[in-house]
């Protein structure tokens, strides 16, 4: 009851995500990622504890396929999964487990991954992957361009509900995690909310990092 793309961007060494679900919070509990390190998706019958676990797979030096493998070695349930991993050097694994609901594909792209389960179709992943090569500009533009055609190719056979952007760049923390977690239109909502966040995203990295010559917030009071 998901779909979604992970993405990385060897210019800037920025990573990140995109994801939509029927479900209510999805990227609170599918999308994981980690600076310097890479992007792990679990979705279908959701298993949150995987995430952080390929991460730290990866952490360790192991490519994406053998920690796909350690992933299913440390869920003995792992057939109810639908799983992706995307390294720092622009390679991706997935895995389908035999219990992934409805319609379920996963695609592979230059610098990244898509995948979905009961999806209108299975061509979904690949319009995501395509598009997100396709397109120009900032990773976070592209993230959001391949979730637009995702919808477009037919989404998820059902309405969506929630959808979420992820991104990390140098900060260990993450410089864009936005999410609507329940919405008529989420995907939309989401792209309003990044616009509203893209001309501030950098003046948050420079508080943390510089607060002496941060810009103002621009808000009654500050001075």
């Amino acid at each position: 009851m998901t779909f979604s793309l992970a993405g990385f961007c060897p210019e800037t060494g920025m990573l990140g995500c995109v994801i939509s679900s029927s479900s209510i919070c999805v990227a609170s509990r599918c999308a994981f990622a980690r600076s310097g390190t890479g992007v792990a998706l679990t979705q279908n019958i959701t298993n949150p504890d995987l995430g952080p676990l390929a991460l730290d797979l990866l952490d360790k030096g192991m490519a994406p396929e053998p920690v796909l493998e350690a992933l299913g070695e440390a869920d003995t349930d792992v057939r109810w999964r639908q799983l992706g991993v995307l390294d720092t050097q622009g390679r991706g694994a997935t895995f389908s487990g035999s219990e992934a609901l409805g319609i379920y594909a996963t695609a592979q792209g230059s610098n990244c991954i898509a995948m979905g389960n009961l999806l209108a179709n299975d061509q979904v992943p690949e319009a995501m992957t395509a598009a997100f090569s396709a397109a120009g500009g900032p990773l976070a533009e592209r993230l959001l361009t391949a979730l637009e055609a995702a919808l477009e190719a037919g989404g998820e056979l059902g309405p969506v509900h929630s959808a979420g952007l992820l991104m990390y760049a140098a900060p260990q923390w993450p410089v864009v995690d936005l999410r609507v977690d329940w919405h008529i239109s989420p995907i939309s909502e989401l792209r309003m909310i990044w616009e509203n966040y893209k001309p501030q995203l950098d003046s948050y990295v420079t508080r943390a990092k510089d607060p002496a010559n941060a810009e103002s917030y621009g808000v009654p009071g500050d001075m």
